[in-house]
């Protein structure tokens, strides 16, 4: 719901200040509307259901996976599309991925959210209505910025959601904020109190085909990028994470992975490891760019995986969810399922 209309509207009843309090409460378990709220006066609520929409998005289509991933399509109040995606895993994690912008103008070209046309970004109501939605359905214990837009072209919205996202369920250490490079983003969450995590979507470590994929790298280079990442361990002690995505025959090659090994390790084998890296198999998407993009083999993955451990990096590969339902990694593009 809109936090700062509530104020506004709980004022404009001559309620006390503590009401706001209560109905954030309610929202924050999941209450699905005000007439559940049993603590405020029945008048109250009457009020409020009339005055106040109980979420500053509509929901316009669901579509449900097959290994129980749940993506949404909402639109704002002026009509701006986005989407957000529920993620079940079998160790009972549910996790949400929520978006900052509605569309992203960084256009990177494996994306699908990157060929949408850019509207603009979220308050920090919106975002946060995309996952008091999902708590409406279940409980939900961690929080991933990385559905569409740069999360930190959008920062302050994005941290104020942060600051909220603990009443619902969800911890800072339990929330990740991903960006392709943006580094006042970087510099920014660095500042910040909460411990919350860095992820960098990185791709490839050679800068001409980086600036190729993901045009922001001819703004912030890739080398200033890892040293703001860096900087960010060194004030939080909190590793940051590398998402990969793995494309047959551009950036899956062996000598690759050991680019990638000696860019994030700077050279220092016997250093600790700043950076985890999580390989992502490539999820097809409709782009319209003609890009003649191929996710990499399992042999390639495993090969890459291999040459990265060798060097003492710590990686993983990502385990994809709801490519069924275009909800996987790089396939948001607010597209009625």
């Amino acid at each position: 719901m809109d936090l700062q209309l509530l104020d506004q509207t709980l004022a404009a009843h001559g309620q006390p200040r503590f009401r706001a309090g209560q109905v954030w409460t309610w929202a924050a378990r999941g209450t699905s509307g005000y007439e559940q709220m049993t603590n405020l006066p029945g008048e109250l609520r009457e009020a409020l259901a009339r005055e106040l929409p109980f979420s500053t998005l509509s929901l316009r289509d669901e579509a449900h996976s097959s290994d129980g991933t749940v993506k949404a399509l909402f639109d704002t109040a002026d009509g701006r599309p986005l989407e957000a995606v529920l993620m079940r895993f079998r160790d009972q994690r549910r996790s949400i991925c929520v978006s900052s912008q509605s569309g992203c103008p960084l256009t990177c070209t494996f994306c699908a959210t990157g060929a949408m046309k850019f509207a603009r970004n979220l308050s920090a109501s919106e975002i946060l209505d995309q996952a008091l939605h999902f708590r409406r359905i279940e409980a939900i214990d961690h929080c991933v910025f990385m559905g569409m837009g740069e999360p930190m072209l959008n920062i302050e919205a994005v941290l104020a959601t942060c600051e909220r996202l603990p009443d619902i369920g969800i911890t800072h250490r339990r929330t990740t904020i991903s960006t392709v490079g943006w580094i006042p983003g970087i510099e920014r969450l660095a500042e910040c109190d909460m411990p919350i995590r860095l992820a960098l979507s990185l791709h490839a470590a050679d800068e001409a085909l980086r600036s190729e994929l993901m045009p922001v790298n001819e703004r912030y280079p890739l080398t200033d990028v890892i040293e703001a990442c860096r900087a960010f361990y060194a004030r939080k002690r909190r590793r940051v994470f590398v998402e990969y995505v793995m494309l047959a025959g551009i950036n899956d090659r062996y000598q690759q992975a050991l680019a990638l090994a000696d860019a994030l390790s700077g050279g220092r084998r016997d250093a600790a490891p700043i950076f985890k890296v999580n390989l992502i198999p490539y999820n097809a998407t409709d782009s319209g760019d003609g890009a003649p993009f191929r996710g990499s083999s399992r042999e390639s993955i495993a090969a890459f995986r291999a040459a990265l451990e060798s060097r003492g990096v710590p990686v993983t590969v990502r385990l994809t969810r709801g490519r069924d339902i275009a909800a996987a990694c790089g396939q948001l593009a607010a597209q009625n399922a």
